[in-house]
């Protein structure tokens, strides 16, 4: 096993509310990033592959689960809605398939935002749709972490899933993750790490197969848990980065071998050090 050590300075986030008119009411940006693994009824691979029989299908509930998301963040008062593709090649949702009040970034982008490529300061809260756990997880459904390369991620001690580095992501920029949807693995593991955040397990694993809610009634869920958490904001923790993979790629460029199968890189800016993460995961 070989062990990539990528560290970042203390990070923090402070929210301030600017002082708005009685007359005119607040813009609310919400953030949606959807994935595919944690869709309700995915089982298998196949269902979120482009050459699977029924990616079709599943492409379909990933525009219904999206569309309830949207949904529910305008129902709570969003005035603006962005929606990020952030499956595999990130051309999963078609642009006449997504609630038209939102927008829609699509396809792969060079920055180390990746899945939460179109973040920024002025959004109030991130949204996960479709997400799930990470590599390793007992009891969940095609759990993974990045491009499955990846055996492991902690910051400051803790493991983290996709959704985990994601949450530092938006926390950069002092936006909060207030809701996630996926399998009953992903919810409890992104409770555990970011507090009581909305959420909707759409399926629980059981025995390597799926028991879960039919796609309506995950839409159903969906929109009613997004409307109560846009109008919630978390918390944000800084973090210490550790990257462990099962084989070692070159070094990043400022990155420093220090013993056998194992590298270090330091950065004070956390989108630098994920620079390093996709260059040597």
């Amino acid at each position: 096993m070989r062990t990539i050590a990528l560290t970042s300075a203390l990070i923090a986030a402070t929210l301030v509310s600017p002082l708005v008119s009685a007359q005119q009411p607040r813009a609310l940006k919400v953030f949606i990033s959807v994935d595919m693994e944690g869709l309700a009824g995915v089982v298998a691979s196949s269902d979120v592959s482009p050459t699977g029989a029924d990616y079709p299908h599943f492409r379909a509930i990933m525009a219904g689960e999206t569309n309830a998301a949207v949904d529910g963040a305008f129902r709570a008062g969003a005035t603006d809605v962005l929606v990020r593709d952030s499956h595999g090649a990130k051309t999963n949702l078609l642009p006449g398939d997504v609630d038209s009040r939102a927008r829609l970034l699509r396809g792969q982008s060079t920055g180390p935002r990746n899945m939460m490529e179109g973040i920024d300061s002025t959004f109030g809260a991130v949204v996960f749709i479709g997400y799930h756990a990470k590599a390793g997880t007992p009891n969940a459904i095609l759990e993974h972490t990045s491009n499955g390369n990846v055996i492991d991620m902690s910051v400051n001690g803790v493991s983290l899933p996709e959704g985990g580095y994601n949450a530092i992501v938006a926390g950069l920029v002092g936006v909060p993750v207030v809701f996630a949807a996926g399998d009953r693995a992903l919810v409890d593991q992104l409770r555990g790490l970011l507090g009581p955040i909305e959420a909707v397990a759409v399926k629980d694993e059981v025995g390597d197969a799926s028991n879960g809610l039919s796609p309506p009634e995950a839409r159903n869920h969906i929109r009613a848990g997004v409307e109560r958490a846009v109008r919630e904001r978390d918390r944000f923790r800084p973090y210490t980065m550790v990257l462990k993979v099962k084989q070692e790629r070159p070094l990043y460029t400022g990155a420093t071998r220090v013993g056998p199968g194992e590298s270090r890189f330091s950065s004070p800016d956390f989108l630098e050090v994920l620079n390093a993460f996709n260059a040597m995961k």
